[in-house]
C-alpha cells in the first residue's frame, strides 16, 4: 500500500505540488483581503499590523472573485460575448502569425544570404516593444477587428520567426548533404528533413507566442473596441469593480495556460524524434 501511494505521488507530483501551492496562495490572499493576518499580528506588532488591512476597492478576495465569475458565466452570461470576440481575435492573429512566421523563418534560416538580410530586421523587431507601434497602427487601420487581429499578429510573429530561423541551424547538415546527393529537391528537403527536425523548436516558439497573444487581447481592445475581455477589464477598472477585473484577468490567464499546456503536450509527443534521429545517425 505504501509503495502504491509513493508511485501515485511520483506519477502526479507536478499536479499535486501545483495544486498545493495554488491552494496555499489563495488561502493567503483570502486572509489578506479579509484582514485575517492583521488581526493575527496585531497583538504582536500593534498598530503596525493595520498596514496589512487592504480596502476591497484595491484588492478583491478569491471568494468574491469566484462569486462574480459564477454570476458572469452562469447567471447573466454577460462574459460569453466578450470571450467569443476575444477568442476569435486570438485565433485569427495567432493563426496568421503561424502561417506566415514558420515558412518565413525556415526559408531565411535555410539560405545564407536571406539569413544575413533578415537577421538585422528580426533583431530590431525583437528588441522593440511592439506596443509602441499601436498609435500608428490605429492611425493607419482604424479601430476595427482587423486592427486588433493585426496587433496580436505583430506580437506573436517575432518569437515564431526566430524559433523557426534558429531551428534550421540545428538540422544535421549530413542529412541534407546525403539527400541532396541523391538529387532531392529543396521542397523535399523542407518537407522531409527540415520541417520534422524543427518541430520541437517551433512548438517552443509557439508557447512564447501564446503568452504574447494573451497580452495582445488586453492591449488591442483598449483602443476603440466595443466588446472583448480587454474592454471589459478596462471598464471594470475605471469603475473600481475589482472583482470583475480579476475575473477578466484570470479568464485570460486560464485560457493562456490551457493553450500553453496543449502545446506542451504536443511538444512531449514529438520531442522524441530528435533523440531517436540523433541516435540513429551516431550508430
Amino acid at each position: 500500500m505504501m509503495m502504491q501511494r509513493q508511485n501515485f505521488f511520483q506519477r502526479h507530483e507536478r499536479i499535486l505540488l501545483g495544486l498545493f501551492m495554488v491552494t496555499l496562495f489563495l488561502f493567503f490572499w483570502e486572509g489578506l483581503a479579509h484582514g485575517w493576518w492583521a488581526d493575527l499580528l496585531q497583538p504582536l506588532i500593534g498598530e503596525a499590523a493595520n498596514r496589512l488591512r487592504i480596502r476591497p476597492i484595491f484588492l478583491s478576495s478569491p471568494t468574491a472573485i469566484a462569486a462574480a465569475a459564477w454570476k458572469m458565466f452562469f447567471v447573466t452570461g454577460e462574459i460569453w460575448a466578450h470571450l467569443g470576440v476575444s477568442a476569435m481575435e486570438v485565433f485569427a492573429g495567432l493563426g496568421a502569425a503561424i502561417l506566415f512566421g514558420i515558412p518565413f523563418g525556415l526559408v531565411t534560416g535555410r539560405y545564407r544570404l536571406l539569413s544575413h538580410a533578415a537577421e538585422p530586421f528580426m533583431a530590431a523587431l525583437n528588441a522593440t516593444p511592439q506596443v509602441a507601434f499601436i498609435p500608428l497602427i490605429i492611425l493607419w487601420m482604424g479601430t476595427g477587428y482587423g486592427t486588433r487581429i493585426f496587433i496580436i499578429f505583430l506580437l506573436c510573429i517575432i518569437p515564431i520567426i526566430m524559433a523557426a530561423h534558429a531551428a534550421v541551424k540545428t538540422v544535421d547538415v549530413r542529412l541534407l548533404k546525403l539527400a541532396a546527393s541523391f538529387g532531392a529537391s529543396d521542397a523535399f528537403l523542407f518537407r522531409s528533413i527540415i520541417l520534422p527536425g524543427s518541430v520541437p523548436f517551433l512548438l517552443a516558439g509557439l508557447r512564447l507566442a501564446v503568452g504574447r497573444a494573451m497580452i495582445g487581447i488586453v492591449v488591442g481592445e483598449l483602443y476603440g473596441s466595443a466588446i472583448g475581455i480587454g474592454l471589459m477589464i478596462n471598464r471594470a477598472g475605471s469603475t473600481f469593480q475589482t472583482d470583475t477585473v480579476f475575473v477578466g484577468v484570470l479568464t485570460i490567464v486560464l485560457a493562456g495556460l490551457a493553450l500553453t499546456e496543449l502545446v506542451r503536450r504536443i511538444e512531449m509527443k514529438v520531442e522524441v524524434w530528435r533523440p531517436d534521429a540523433q541516435q540513429s545517425i551516431n550508430n
